[in-house]
């Protein structure tokens, strides 16, 4: 699949009286004894990662990031050598009240990162053999997904994001103080199943959420409560929670979300499929849960995982290539700077996380923001490589291009879909628009226009391999291959979905240029209509129509108008959803519903505007330009079908 999607300044090491509602967490040694017991371990020229110095660089970067991108805040935990080397707050947690972020306090929402606790909730039942990964999920349910390509889905596939659902947006978040219920969303919004399970990863929310729905129903508890039983209790993670509404003792530590720092708070988000996102928790707390799977399950005398048990869930699951990123058993691989990183990243419509760590070196990283800010890229991704850079120091190693490298640029050029998408509603419209263009540049290089650096300008990718490109001045690789039918695939770094190239009928560089013109040619003809009436006025002019002409006439430019309303009114509806999610839900159905009608009579209209063409051809009478002009209307109205009928814009479904 996949937003999107979306830093700071300093913050004291925790003390030991910030630990002591949270005791027995290690912590690391004092600024002397690290440096002199690591001085000879340290090449020269690396920085050693101590916490006065990582204190030093965060707060050489953080602050500026706030200031820059309209952010209000941010909380960062650093655990190595299974201890809590450095965790601090930036910014303001509510900043009209002037309330500061406390890394052991504060409340923020990791969203996506909240999975790494399903998965881990998984991993404990099925070491104790009350989950088996390769049954079919039914097994464990009170209701079934419906049977498709002849084989059923495993808690693997949950796990990889192979399960081959289609993406859904309906009903993600709520408004409102009422707790959402799990198994009535679970059995009112099954996704249509659009991949053969274990093939093509396309990262799923409702997959994850029918993970967590099994815990639920094979541990006898509500999700919630397992997790707080299994794993924040043993862990001592008292500021952390999945319910929703907030419990009472919590929920004065929440952080404000924020769209922008300058902008007001955002109410509290209440996310449905909450296995998936509802996590609510403090940097703190967080350090715990990474020192714990950074130690194969064990945190001081609590142990969550079997070692067997957390070094199969770190190892890899699933992949398309042995040379690209792969999904592990809930967490993805990240690599970078040649270490190998475990980790997930998390948003929510304000707060945007990610954890991300490197077994080897021991050393796990938390960062959330609770405001989207303005930043692109995101300015949690530039921390985390800015730290990589700091204390991991890498340099790519050489490789020579081949010599096929400009053939093999053209061969990859073309249109991709991203995997994760909306394949049988109206929001396919939306993955259309946002397809990748890849396109052959000088020196048998490669670019992708959605694929921008810091600058804003596409990156460019020199091939290193067959048919695997290399970011230049950078680490990330793009492969192309193809799938088992075939056509051409872009793995991308990201394991969780994967590029599929498109044929003409959905290729936005065709399409998108057709529609647009189209929509053009029908409000010119609109806006012009009185015009020419007003000019023929003026002269004295009348035009010379029969009855059953002037009828089809009129006709036809109601038919442009229903079009232009149609296509205006649904994006607008879409943008206004973007501040307002009840529009994403049943009471929005409606709206959309009525929309989608006018566009329905539009489209229907289209044999008007083809009834007009032919006559105009017919009538021996009527100048060539008129009857090019009742020909480009036809071409028109085709032009809008085409973008209608490719983006399922005319598919009535409440389940999107």
């Amino acid at each position: 699949m996949k937003k999107c999607t979306a830093l700071m300044m300093l913050g004291l090491i925790l003390s030991s009286s910030g630990w002591g509602q949270v005791p027995n967490l290690p912590k690391a040694p004092s600024k002397e004894g690290a440096e002199q017991s690591q001085a000879e371990k340290i090449p020269s020229g690396v920085h050693e990662m101590t916490a006065s110095d990582v204190e030093a660089f965060l707060d050489g970067i953080v602050p500026l990031q706030l200031a820059q991108d309209d952010i209000a805040g941010a909380t960062i935990a650093i655990v190595k050598d299974g201890k809590l080397l450095f965790a601090k707050g930036y910014g303001y947690a509510d900043i009209e009240k002037k309330k500061t972020v406390s890394p052991e306090e504060t409340l923020f929402r990791p969203g996506s990162v909240s999975k790494l606790f399903t998965w881990t909730a998984v991993m404990q039942l099925v070491e104790q053999g009350k989950l088996d990964l390769d049954r079919d999920v039914n097994g464990y349910l009170d209701y079934k997904i419906p049977d498709a390509f002849g084989q059923p889905i495993t808690l693997k596939d949950l796990l990889a994001h192979t399960p081959g659902f289609e993406e859904q947006i309906k009903d993600l978040f709520k408004t409102g103080s009422e707790s959402p219920n799990l198994g009535e969303y679970m059995k009112t919004h099954i996704p249509t199943r659009i991949y053969p399970p274990g093939t093509v990863p396309a990262y799923s929310n409702y997959g994850a959420s029918l993970a967590g729905y099994i815990v639920e129903r094979v541990s006898g508890l509500p999700f919630e409560q397992y997790i707080e039983e299994n794993i924040f209790k043993p862990l001592g993670m008292t500021h952390s929670t999945f319910a929703q509404p907030l419990p009472s003792a919590l929920a004065p530590n929440m952080s404000n979300g924020y769209q922008l720092a300058s902008d007001g708070p955002k109410p509290f988000e209440m996310i449905v499929p909450f296995p998936a996102g509802s996590l609510s928790s403090s940097a703190a707390d967080m350090a715990r849960f990474m020192l714990a799977h950074l130690q194969d399950g064990q945190l001081g005398d609590a142990r969550i995982l079997r070692l067997e048990t957390a070094r199969l869930m770190h190892s890899r699951l699933f992949d398309l290539d042995a040379a690209a990123n792969g999904m592990c058993y809930g967490f993805y691989e990240e690599s970078r700077n040649g270490r190998r990183i475990i980790g997930h990243g998390g948003d929510t419509v304000c707060f945007h996380s990610d954890l991300h760590l490197i077994p080897d070196a021991g050393v796990g990283f938390f960062v959330s923001y609770n405001s989207l800010g303005r930043g692109n890229p995101q300015p949690r991704t530039m921390l985390w490589e800015a730290l990589l850079d700091r204390y991991f120091p890498y340099t790519e190693p050489a490789s020579p291009t081949p010599g096929s490298a400009k053939d093999d640029a053209k061969a990859v050029s073309g249109t991709y879909v991203l995997s994760r998408r909306s394949e049988t509603s109206f929001l396919k419209a939306a993955t259309l628009i946002g397809e990748f263009s890849v396109s052959a540049a000088e020196g048998g290089t490669i670019e992708v226009g959605q694929l921008t650096g810091p600058n804003g300008k596409p990156k460019r990718w020199r091939e290193v391999a067959p048919m695997t490109f290399l970011e230049e001045n950078g680490q990330d690789k793009l492969i192309f291959k193809p799938d088992h039918n075939g056509r051409m695939q872009l793995v991308l770094p990201y394991p969780f979905f994967v590029g599929q190239r498109v044929g003409l009928f959905e290729n936005n560089k065709v399409l998108l240029p057709v529609t647009g013109i189209s929509l053009l040619i029908m409000l010119l003809t609109l806006m012009l209509w009185p015009v020419a009436w007003f000019v023929r006025r003026h002269y004295g002019h009348k035009l010379t129509l029969t009855p059953i002409e002037r009828r089809v006439r009129i006709a036809v430019r109601i038919v442009f108008a229903l079009d232009l309303v149609f296509m205006v009114a649904l994006i607008a509806l879409v943008v206004y959803g973007e501040t307002h999610l009840e529009v994403f839900s049943d009471r929005g159905n409606t709206w959309f519903h009525v929309i989608q009608v006018v566009g329905v009579v539009g489209a229907i209209g289209t044999l008007v505007v083809l009834y007009n063409g032919i006559q105009s051809w017919r009538n021996r009478q009527k100048r060539i330009w008129g009857k090019l002009q009742a020909t480009l209307f036809v071409l028109v109205c085709l032009g809008f079908l085409w973008f209608a009928f490719a983006g399922n814009l005319l598919h009535f479904s409440s389940s999107y």
